[in-house]
């Protein structure tokens, strides 16, 4: 049976929700699931938005079929050309002999490298700023190319006027019926996969998501529509503001989050001693993590979100702790810049591991180190209290600063 949601009188989502797939891209754990969007635009011509992973396809059908309510499908709009969102195009062609696939040249090059189907005569190719008239509808493409792939583009629908974002604007997390932002309590349940989703899959990409938001500022938005997530249609200011911070690589919140790798739990003792130090002076929302349990996407969210970062590790083989490495290849690897960083060492007999988790730091841009840096020589004594108790002073100077 189906499971459908009207945006608008004419509009449909036909999209559905995977719970059981653990790791989105085989990567990144989604233990919420994940939703994919689709959309139906019902006029003189009708038009779909996008397809969806073919771990849902028979929802998806239904879904559309219903909502098609025995009408053939004029155009397949395709903005993004990832599996998770491209893999019912062929079915659709041959249920539909008349159907009409519309993309960029990229986009259609992707179907022939994905796909061995025959395109002949069954394609619109399209460039920046080309219009479809679907009868009182009119889709307009916007192109916002390595959000997060080259042939991404957007749909602006001009007589409602929404937006149908592509992966921008998207997050992590299967849909509970309640498709709309209104209906759930974004800060509290959604806002942390929202912003693990933006900083692992699309944060490398900061400089392009600031040009398509420059381009997109000129157009009255109703309703963003994403691949991803719930659908925005109030308190869309709240949603740019945070791409605006994620893709300037601006900080959310000015506090600390504290990341430490600890093999017997000495290193682990000294942070502990700075985080409630530093609360006890006043710091809120401090967030503390181990990295060897805690999966890497979640640490690169916590680094889009807070001013200052905390890096404690121990020297391992002479180099740096294998957990706290991988974190700083994907911090440099997703384009991180303007933190402020603290750094502890321990080594019981050669500590060396903040000196090149600094130099993994000079690689990458605006990256501020604070002094002391802490070194602890297998526990914590006197002396690096002394000097975890400098830092914090640091820390706290330099978070006024940042105000």
């Amino acid at each position: 049976m189906h499971c459908t949601r009207k945006l608008t009188d004419s509009i449909h989502w036909v999209g559905g929700s995977d719970r059981r797939l653990a790791l989105f891209e085989n990567l990144f754990p989604i233990p919420r699931g994940v939703a994919y969007n689709s959309y139906l635009i019902l006029d003189e011509k009708t038009a779909l938005i996008d397809t969806v992973d073919s771990s849902i396809t028979r929802q998806f059908l239904e879904n559309l079929f219903h909502a098609l309510n025995g009408r053939d499908l004029d155009y397949l709009v395709v903005n993004h050309m990832e599996p998770d969102h491209c893999a019912n195009i062929e079915e659709l062609m041959i249920r539909y002999p008349a159907l009409k696939v519309v993309g960029n040249a990229k986009t259609l090059a992707y179907i022939r490298q994905f796909y061995d189907m025959d395109l002949e005569g069954r394609t619109l190719t399209v460039v920046e700023n080309d219009t479809i008239s679907l009868g009182c509808h009119t889709l307009r493409f916007y192109f916002a190319p390595m959000i997060h792939w080259p042939e991404v583009m957007m749909t602006y629908e001009e007589s409602e006027k929404i937006l149908f974002s592509a992966d921008a604007f998207g997050s992590f997390g299967a849909l509970n019926g309640n498709l709309f932002n209104d209906e759930v309590d974004f800060d509290r349940d959604w806002l942390a996969d929202a912003r693990r989703y933006y900083s692992n899959i699309v944060g490398k990409y900061g400089p392009q998501v600031q040009t398509a938001l420059k381009k997109l500022s000129g157009l009255e938005i109703q309703m963003v529509c994403p691949l991803h997530g719930p659908v925005w249609r109030s308190n869309l200011d709240y949603l740019l503001d945070k791409y605006a911070h994620w893709s300037s690589y601006e900080p959310e919140e000015h506090t600390v989050a504290l990341f430490y790798g600890s093999m017997y739990g000495d290193t682990e003792n000294a942070v502990n001693i700075l985080a409630a130090s530093l609360a006890e002076s006043g710091v809120k929302n401090i967030m503390t993590y181990d990295i060897s349990s805690t999966h890497v996407s979640t640490l690169i969210a916590e680094a889009f979100r807070c001013s200052h970062l905390v890096l404690a590790a121990p020297t391992y083989n002479n180099g740096i702790y294998p957990a706290m490495l991988n974190l700083l290849h994907d911090m440099k690897a997703l384009n991180l810049q303007n933190r402020t960083f603290a750094l502890i060492e321990n080594g019981s007999w050669a500590p060396s591991s903040a000196k090149q988790m600094k130099a993994l730091l000079g690689e990458m841009k605006n990256m501020q180190v604070l002094e002391p840096v802490v070194t602890i020589k297998s526990a914590v004594k006197e002396d690096s209290l002394s000097a975890l108790t400098e830092l914090k002073e640091q820390i706290l100077a330099s978070l006024s600063d940042s105000h």
